[in-house]
């Protein structure tokens, strides 16, 4: 990829959906999850031949259009079979400044930009056996573990994801306001269409009473296991259960080329709980840019 870039604007009904899926890295960026996500609303930059490509999501309010981060989606922005440069990431932001005035985006972790503030989130590789990955873990979650194991948990794989979006709600709903009752309901209907595509991952742990302690859902494709939603209930959080999940979802899946992706966090306390499994982060990149004239620049201060 070489400048000047031939970047063109085109709206969903006009992309070849093959070469775009074939472009996006992530499962976020697929045609599919976008148009689950969005209801189909939504258009695109596309530079080439699909050599790169950067989905637009939109809303309309007060006349003025303007680019927002759906619900359940970390990243989008610009996405390439190819590194991207510094260079080609100013273009394609340059270009979206010709379409849209208003953005409050989050850009994958490609695009890094010295304008553009990065954000937390961990991944861990799993390509490496299971006692290579174990040997990583911080001192206190081993500890953790070993309270948890000695309280004869069991790792579930049985659980219907309606479960898990129910747990999920009902114990970090009001935590979410801004996350409505539609949201939830877009992403069920996803998780249905990836459960049939085989992308669908449920896991559980109960205990010897077989009540239901904790809880993950997790979205697969080919290089990645993205956690999208995961609960833990009081008596879950006693018996270290959380803990014993993701241990075991790792060893279940330990010594493949696959990238488990915990989607965060900002927060000091989810983010040491899964710096204690050996993760590294891969930040990702948030734009704002208000470009409106007087008064529609007071939109959304």
């Amino acid at each position: 990829m070489h400048a000047p870039y031939h970047i063109h604007f085109l709206h969903r009904k006009e992309l070849d959906t093959e070469k775009w899926d074939a472009c996006a890295h992530l499962i976020y960026g697929q045609s599919y999850y976008l148009d689950h996500m969005t209801e189909g609303q939504w258009d695109a930059l596309v530079m080439g031949d699909y050599e790169a490509v950067m989905p637009l999501t939109w809303k309309k309010k007060w006349s003025v259009r303007y680019l927002y981060q759906p619900e359940f989606t970390q990243q989008l922005g610009i996405f390439s079979k190819d590194p991207i440069p510094s260079q080609l990431t100013e273009a394609f932001l340059k270009e979206l400044g010709r379409h849209y005035k208003f953005a409050e985006i989050f850009l994958n972790y490609l695009n890094k930009h010295p304008d553009l503030r990065p954000f937390t989130n961990f991944i861990l590789h799993l390509n490496a056996p299971y006692h290579k990955l174990e040997r990583q873990y911080k001192g206190k979650l081993k500890y953790s573990l070993t309270k948890a194991r000695h309280a004869s948990l069991q790792y579930a794989a049985d659980i219907a994801p309606v479960t898990v979006h129910s747990l999920y709600i009902q114990l970090y709903g009001r935590r979410m306001p801004h996350v409505k009752a539609k949201a939830y309901s877009r992403f069920q209907t996803l998780c249905h269409f990836l459960q049939e595509k085989g992308q669908l991952l449920v896991r559980g742990v109960r205990d010897h009473r077989q009540q239901l302690l904790a809880t993950a859902l997790l979205l697969r494709d080919k290089n990645r296991l993205y956690l999208m939603q995961s609960a833990v209930t009081a008596e879950g959080r006693k018996e270290q259960a959380g803990h014993f999940l993701l241990d075991r979802l790792i060893h279940e899946f330990a010594g493949q080329p696959l990238i488990l992706d915990f989607e965060g966090s900002e927060e000091p306390g989810i983010a040491f709980f899964y710096k204690n499994f050996g993760s590294e982060d891969q930040p990702y990149y948030f734009l704002r840019r208000n470009e409106l004239g007087w008064p529609w620049r007071l939109f959304k201060q």
